[in-house]
């Protein structure tokens, strides 16, 4: 079989490599071993194995396609075994590039996902992959005052109280306490509610995880309720683990205590209305 080359991409901040198939890259890596520090663009899926390819060539950052996402978010999975590596990774949407074909994927791909370290550089969804290959090489669009708690300020009240996305309830800070309705993203189980009554928040909205083994994944409602503290839960098939804002943009209710139901809070809502009844 003969050796599938990338095209190179050469700028003064380093190179890009851009191939059609993550298969490529292993056999490339056998053959030019000095890829380490480039940026890989792969017309292939996002995915675990792909990504595993990739690393073959330990890239500086990596590119691939999301495949519409797919099962068990299979198509972009790989995203966060870049992560777990320190190596920024990005998606492309399926529909602004070709399947197998890495030069219409760098002249026409747009991004659709990416895992933190990229985020950190600045690359988000919307950036074209050539601004996103630039960014990843020079970190020109890195924000200074990046947040890893991604902390997200909804709305403020008369009172002076806040609606605030965070992704963990262990990333709540002092101005919170008894002023801030916490939209987090971890479970709702026993181990969080130290974190409650250390940090009080005014209330909460975190994650069912699934509800779980006898309900474990919604007990510290109940236990908090005996503190005052108002708190709900989303469906964890309804928002994203993990992701503060997923919990308030697209979570539905799915457990609340007796303190949050007294202000009108209902399983079944979603969570910004729960928020806003929360708040107020």
């Amino acid at each position: 079989m003969a050796l599938h080359l990338p095209q190179i991409k050469t700028s003064d901040a380093g190179r890009a490599l851009v191939f059609d198939s993550a298969t490529h890259v292993e056999e490339y890596v056998d053959h030019e071993p000095s890829t380490q520090g480039d940026v890989l663009v792969a017309a292939s899926y996002a995915g675990v194995l792909c990504a595993r390819m990739v690393m073959s060539a330990r890239p500086k950052a990596a590119i691939g396609l999301d495949c519409a996402i797919g099962k068990d978010g299979a198509g972009i999975a790989g995203l966060w075994y870049y992560e777990a590596l320190g190596v920024p990774g990005a998606a492309v949407d399926t529909m602004t590039a070709e399947m197998g074909n890495g030069t219409d994927m760098y002249e026409n791909g747009v991004i659709s996902r990416v895992n933190e370290a990229a985020e950190r550089l600045g690359v988000v969804p919307g950036l074209t992959v050539k601004e996103a290959v630039d960014a990843l090489m020079t970190g020109s669009r890195q924000p200074a005052d990046f947040d890893p708690a991604r902390r997200l300020v909804i709305h403020t009240n008369d009172l002076g109280r806040s609606i605030v996305c965070t992704d963990s309830i262990a990333f709540a800070l002092p101005e919170d306490k008894e002023r801030n309705v916490l939209c987090t993203a971890g479970h709702t189980g026993r181990s969080v509610i130290e974190y409650f009554r250390t940090f009080r928040p005014w209330a909460f909205i975190c994650s069912d995880g699934g509800i779980g083994k006898n309900n474990s994944g919604i007990s510290a409602l109940e236990e908090v309720d005996a503190d005052g503290i108002a708190g709900a839960s989303v469906d964890a098939l309804t928002a994203r683990m993990g992701d503060g804002r997923s919990t308030y943009f697209d979570g539905v209710i799915s457990a609340v205590n007796k303190t949050a139901a007294a202000k009108g809070v209902r399983v079944g809502q979603t969570a910004r209305q729960a928020a806003e009844l929360l708040l107020d």
